[in-house]
């Protein structure tokens, strides 16, 4: 509560807010921002954290002005699917100081809808929060809507009452990292009405939307973009988009950097595939982060796509396996290879022995490309992305790297 009075303060005095570290006064942290060498731009916004799965983090910077494009864009979205943005309950269990957890609140505060923060220990306890939504006033009078991480929808997938409050929504954004294709066809199969979505600090949340009809109709990806919103690939298949809601700048280390090319293009860092349908509708699939890509043997390889790839295996398999990371090491003869951190359900390392797990886990890559199968496996029961959904990949590196 105190972040959301923070805001509400520098929205109205039209000042610039650091929201990384739930940080008010009006001005971001850290004395190299204020530099008179910078011109800020007048009415204020949010300098709010980006990245940090790859190459460090860095700060944009969001006027408020761009939020509101933001929300307003995605409520257009809502009506194309028969919603009506103020007319919706709007529930949010995620962190406010990145900006898929601070998005729900401003489009309710735009919306003029009703607004239910969720508190994090709910979202563990799926009995408390079917109980909690179920009391909230307008609870099955008006359509709520949720934007999940993967991690959360798959904590509520595994429970009874996780799915009846699923169920119980008119709309499921889930984004912050790939819907892993088991999720999906848990979902799709339980009539969950998901629209997986892609977009990022810089975008000012959601520029791809999958409308939920499309995804139970099983189609794959993430929908195509938002009415504001232009796409194409560049010649190395990279996702650029342009929109005009884009962050005015990133911070880095001690530098404001432009993020926008002569044409107003932003260069999103993520290999993508545009397809078409057969009704004309564009689609995008994210392949991966290009800065995540490896080269091992001559062959470019996306480690999130074969982490995808392995939990839906495992899950055909009949196999316990939660969650898994691969991570590129230095190779002499193949310039990189991959080895894999997994988390195991309770009991199975225990009861099967490692041995036998990692046998189970590498006849499953075994069909794989050479490149491809990790020639490491490391079990880790602590293994989980950030409360945002994103690998926190130079941390676990460093784990790797404490167990040689």
């Amino acid at each position: 509560m105190e972040t959301i009075a923070a805001l509400q303060q520098a929205v109205e005095a039209g000042n610039w807010l650091h929201v990384q570290a739930v940080q008010a006064g009006g001005s971001p942290a850290g004395g190299d921002l204020l530099s008179p060498a910078f011109d800020w731009p007048l009415a204020g916004g949010l300098v709010l954290a980006s990245g940090g799965s790859q190459g460090g983090r860095s700060l944009c910077l969001q006027p408020w002005t761009h939020l509101d494009r933001s929300a307003a864009a995605c409520g257009r979205w809502l009506e194309g699917i028969g919603l009506s943005p103020e007319g919706v309950i709007v529930l949010n269990p995620l962190p406010l100081h990145h900006i898929s957890g601070l998005m729900p609140w401003w489009r309710g505060r735009i919306w003029g809808a009703q607004y239910v923060p969720l508190l994090p220990l709910l979202m563990k306890d799926p009995p408390s929060l079917l109980a909690t939504c179920l009391d909230l006033p307008g609870w099955g009078q008006k359509p709520a809507v949720v934007s999940l991480v993967p991690t959360q929808l798959k904590r509520l997938l595994d429970h009874p009452e996780g799915m009846a409050w699923l169920q119980h929504l008119a709309l499921v954004w889930v984004g912050g990292a790939g819907l892993p294709a088991p999720q999906a066809e848990r979902a799709r199969k339980l009539g969950i009405r998901l629209a997986p979505c892609y977009g990022a600090t810089e975008t000012a949340a959601m520029v791809v939307a999958q409308a939920p009809d499309r995804f139970l109709q099983g189609e794959l990806g993430c929908g195509a973009p938002l009415d504001d919103v232009e796409l194409h690939l560049d010649r190395d298949g990279v996702l650029r988009l342009r929109t005009n809601r884009l962050a005015l700048a990133r911070w880095r280390d001690g530098r404001l950097d432009p993020l926008v090319d002569a044409d107003g293009w932003w260069c999103s860092g993520d290999a993508a595939a545009l397809t078409t349908a057969g009704d004309g509708a564009l689609s995008v699939q994210i392949r991966g982060r290009i800065d995540g890509a490896i080269h091992c043997g001559g062959e470019t390889v996306f480690p999130e796509l074969l982490s995808q790839r392995l939990l839906h295996q495992a899950q055909e398999e009949g196999l316990p396996l939660e969650v898994v990371l691969l991570l590129p090491i230095a190779s002499e003869e193949w310039g990189q290879r991959l080895v894999a951190l997994v988390r195991c359900r309770d009991g199975w390392i225990e009861s099967e022995g490692w041995a036998s797990v990692q046998a189970s886990m590498r006849g499953l890559t075994s069909k794989w490309l050479p490149a491809e199968q990790p020639i490491e496996w490391h079990p880790c029961a602590v293994l989980e992305p950030s409360s945002a959904g994103k690998w926190e990949r130079g941390r676990w590196q460093r784990w790797l790297e404490s167990r040689e």
